[in-house]
């Protein structure tokens, strides 16, 4: 078989991303047909910048969805002959395996296509999960602090500075080096860290629902069920059914991503909940008797959305930039794994002669956080005209 040319590599890409073009074409279709009914999502297709991240960031995440689907061959395998393989080269001997590596192989003779579409699920299994853990964190501790003040605040505030005050790279460098994995200080900081998403929850549900007293036990009882057995699994890897778990070094790169962004998301929520407790709903709040902790869950967190939504975004991206760069310096996943980072390490000791092993990944990286930044300016913008 010949070379492929770009046109045909380009087409033959295009066509393993069916499912892709489809799932965007009805989650767009359906987002513009209903947006009015969306609150600030649906407003996010107002705006044209809005709608081209939200294009990149969504063709990422269904890329990691169906990526078993779109793969031509394991992004592990390695097959004779395809050594640092030019984009289009043909197999010398197919058999079973798809004819072409459609973006060359690498050094290993792996197939470049399918690690950076694997590498999509590797970097999207870890970004929004982490950062949502931290956005918890860092609004139950922010909340509080920002709403009473005194030492609280004080003191909160100043532990917050403390892990600030570190060089964030080099702290993540310090959390997940092989050394720190040995020991027990990444399973007790899980403990500590995964177990406030379980008590955010559940303190959420009982304000809301504290004068419904069937509701709340139903509520909060389902909550913790799930989310202790979710901790179990996660921060212990002690799940007698086996749903959850992770690995030691996933679990690593987990506690350091949670561990540097909190502080950040707590002096945000902090800084907003000083700002709205002075509003005259939360004083008509306050003057109808409701709690302190309906009132900092159910009156101003949900007028803080609009920042924090856009942060949200934002620090996905950072985080994304992080762990290509634990990748890259081979920290925190297994050396075989094709997340980006790990692999524009390994292209880029012969970049100047095979240059597609490192490059393929590295414009998957920057297209992703490009559209993750796009998608937060479009949801700012919307956020403003409320």
């Amino acid at each position: 078989m010949e070379e492929l040319g770009w046109l045909a590599i380009i087409g033959r890409i295009a066509q393993q991303l069916l499912p892709v073009w489809v799932a965007m074409v009805i989650v767009f279709a359906l987002s513009i047909r209903f947006k009015r009914r969306l609150g600030l999502y649906g407003k996010l297709f107002d705006s044209n910048v809005g709608m081209v991240g939200f294009a990149i960031v969504i063709f990422w995440i269904f890329t990691a969805i169906f990526a078993d689907m779109i793969i031509t061959h394991d992004p592990l395998a390695q097959l004779r002959g395809m050594r640092n393989a030019v984009p289009g080269s043909p197999l010398a001997s197919p058999g079973d395996h798809y004819p072409y590596y459609l973006l060359g192989g690498d050094s290993l003779a792996r197939d470049v296509f399918s690690r950076a579409v694997m590498g999509a699920r590797e970097v999207l299994t870890i970004a929004p999960f982490a950062a949502m853990i931290s956005f918890m964190i860092g609004i139950s501790l922010g909340l509080p602090a920002g709403y009473f003040g005194g030492r609280l605040d004080t003191s909160l505030t100043f532990l917050a500075n403390l892990v600030l005050a570190f060089p964030v790279i080099l702290l993540f460098f310090l959390l997940v080096a092989p050394e720190i994995q040995e020991t027990a200080i990444p399973v007790v900081m899980a403990g500590i860290l995964f177990l406030v998403p379980v008590l955010f929850v559940s303190v959420l549900l009982n304000a809301r629902f504290f004068t419904q007293p069937m509701k709340r036990n139903l509520y909060v009882g389902a909550a913790l069920l799930v989310g202790l057995w979710a901790y179990s699994g996660l921060a212990f890897n002690a799940d007698p059914l086996g749903v959850w778990g992770m690995r030691a070094n996933l679990l690593n790169v987990f506690v350091a991503v949670v561990f540097v962004n909190a502080p950040t998301v707590f002096r945000i929520v902090r800084g907003i909940t000083m700002d709205i407790r002075t509003r005259d709903y939360v004083a008509a709040a306050q003057t109808r008797g409701e709690g302190p902790w309906y009132i900092m869950m159910w009156e101003i967190l949900p007028n803080a959305r609009g920042p924090l939504i856009v942060d949200f975004c934002l620090r996905i991206g950072y985080t994304t930039i992080l762990l290509g760069t634990l990748g890259f310096f081979g920290l925190g996943v297994s050396p075989e794994s094709p997340d980006w980072g790990s692999t524009i390490n390994d292209g880029r000791r012969l970049l100047t002669v095979y240059p597609h092993p490192a490059l393929v990944p590295a414009l998957s990286l920057m297209s992703l956080v490009l559209g993750l930044n796009l998608l937060a300016d479009g949801l700012r913008e919307e956020s403003l005209k409320d």
